[in-house]
């Protein structure tokens, strides 16, 4: 049985320094923290069972309120041109402003795992004002037994304040909001924002920063595990699929975001999901909301109507609407959270601009080319003043959770790939016969019948064509899918309007990857797209 968390007097916090005259709640299950949160107006129950909270202003990620602390340490080890430096002084007056703004308030305490590989996993300890911020990350994490628990020694801390405001002048903050990250003392302080995603990926940013000096390499990927223990990991940016395609009832998943590859193979670095519900349906992702009706769920940002039934088509409030659930809610997950070598690497993009395939193959040196450039497109209406698809580049799929270089993480996973003998694909989940909003929105279906065939092996007798621009290998035909589907330029109406378009996105790649290109290889240089004439 797993520690019940009865409520216990101050003292358990000595080590994180943190005085209260409240209550602190140790490591408390579900069933009472939704008493909690309840109790205290954070959260309402839904009509199948969930726990349903909002989080106010902030309904995503801030990263341009996220600071590294730059020390004697991570001066030379964090890629500074992409992460924003705090002092050590700055951070001292935050720690201890943030020490004082808890000191007067209840708080609940989690102790928890982040890493499912015993010999690379970190410890962590979450200290949080609001009951259903730790049933989140709870959630999120890798929740200790309670054998575990008993001599559970943290090497990380996270201090989750929503209520607490920064002061720009004394902290060193662009404003009120901030998550301020201590790499070399691995304190984590978060003020200023309710958006509980940001908690998880904290975690991320710490392993992203101490897993590769072990020759671990940390991905931003789901992962799943066909029958015969084939494993395949998917890189994607929010919004391209990583959560959805990785659920497939007829292989195993390992986790739907964030994982390492070690000696022995790669490992979940959560005990969860965190899966976007914008548009959700039974039908077209089955496991994921049957999730949305179980007890032990949060839904963030997610509108309950009258009878407190979720509504996944209501993005009023945002598109970013969301659900954080344990891992095991899924039938086909991994008890284990860990599994071999990838036999299979996958990388999504939302192609707003539907000038990409719906799959291609890629060599070695295209997939290090497409895994430093991290592309993606948002479309209109995802963000304010987005009114035409605008092109995304975030490195390694992950940039914002990259404290070291790129060329590092990309040196690691080339070397990985090269040992292992790893198939690479691109798979484009975004628009076909036209940019968004001309053209329709891939069908999932027909991306699920090309990722079988890929993963499976069915692939491999198959013809490929280059593509004219990007000069990766397209198969000509595929049995399921219409043969005019693979072809993008064939599913648009004005061929022209076709041709603009593909070089002006290869133009955008072109322009985002020169700031790498005194970093990699002539060969990963190689796999650069170019214009070509297109065929009439």
């Amino acid at each position: 049985m797993r520690n019940t968390g009865n409520r216990q007097p101050d003292g358990g916090l000595d080590r994180q320094g943190i005085k209260t005259s409240g209550h602190i709640y140790y490591n408390l299950l579900p069933a009472p923290l939704y008493e909690e949160a309840i109790r205290r107006g954070e959260a309402m129950l839904s009509a199948d069972g969930a726990l349903a909270a909002m989080t106010g202003d902030h309904t995503g990620r801030s990263p341009r309120d996220k600071f590294i602390v730059r020390d004697e340490a991570t001066a030379s080890t964090v890629w500074w041109a992409e992460n924003q430096p705090m002092s050590p002084a700055a951070f001292d007056a935050l720690h201890a402003d943030f020490r004082a703004h808890a000191s007067a308030r209840d708080l609940f305490v989690q102790d928890l795992i982040g890493g499912a590989d015993p010999g690379e996993s970190l410890p962590v300890r979450v200290v949080t004002e609001y009951a259903w911020h730790s049933l989140f990350i709870r959630n999120l994490l890798i929740r200790p037994e309670t054998a575990e628990l008993a001599g559970f020694v943290p090497k990380m801390t996270i201090i989750d304040l929503p209520s607490f405001r920064a002061d720009p002048p004394r902290h060193g903050t662009r404003s009120g909001t901030v998550i301020a990250i201590d790499l070399s003392r691995l304190i984590v302080l978060i003020g200023g924002t309710a958006y509980a995603g940001e908690m998880k990926k904290a975690v991320f940013t710490a392993l992203n920063y101490l897993l590769p000096t072990r020759g671990v390499m940390p991905m931003h990927c789901s992962a799943n595990a066909g029958p015969g223990g084939d494993t395949a990991i998917f890189f994607g940016l929010s919004g391209t699929g990583k959560t959805t395609l990785s659920a497939d009832p007829a292989r195993t998943l390992i986790g739907d975001d964030e994982h390492g590859w070690g000696p022995e193979g790669i490992f979940n670095f959560e005990g969860g999901c965190y899966a976007k519900t914008i548009k959700l349906s039974a039908e077209a992702e089955p496991e994921i909301f049957n999730t949305t009706r179980r007890f032990g769920t949060v839904l963030e940002n997610v509108p309950l109507d009258d009878l407190r039934n979720p509504d996944f088509d209501d993005g009023t409030l945002t598109e970013n609407t969301r659900c954080a659930y344990p891992l095991d809610f899924i039938p086909n997950a991994s008890r284990t959270g860990r599994a071999g070598h990838p036999t299979s690497i996958v990388m999504l993009t939302a192609d707003a601009f539907g000038v990409m395939p719906p799959i291609a193959r890629l060599t070695p040196a295209q997939a290090m080319y497409h895994f430093l450039s991290g592309y993606t497109a948002k479309v209109a209406g995802t963000e304010r003043g987005v009114t035409e698809p605008l092109a995304t580049f975030s490195t390694c799929f992950g940039s914002p959770f990259m404290p070291r270089h790129p060329t590092e993480y990309g040196a690691l996973l080339k070397r990985l790939i090269a040992e292992h003998g790893t198939s690479c694909w691109l798979v484009n989940t975004g628009w076909t016969g036209g940019a968004y909003g001309t053209g329709r929105r891939m069908p999932i279906g027909a991306t699920r019948s090309l990722l079988a065939a890929a993963l499976g092996g069915g692939l491999e007798g198959a013809d490929f064509r280059p593509d004219p621009h990007f000069g990766f290998a397209v198969p000509v035909a595929v049995p399921g899918v219409a043969a005019s589907l693979l072809d993008p330029r064939d599913t648009w109406a004005d061929k022209t309007a076709y041709d603009r378009e593909a070089a002006r996105l290869v133009g955008m790649f072109v322009g985002n990857f020169e700031k790498f290109e005194d970093h990699v290889d002539a060969g990963v240089l190689g796999g650069a797209p170019a214009i070509h004439e297109a065929a009439e």
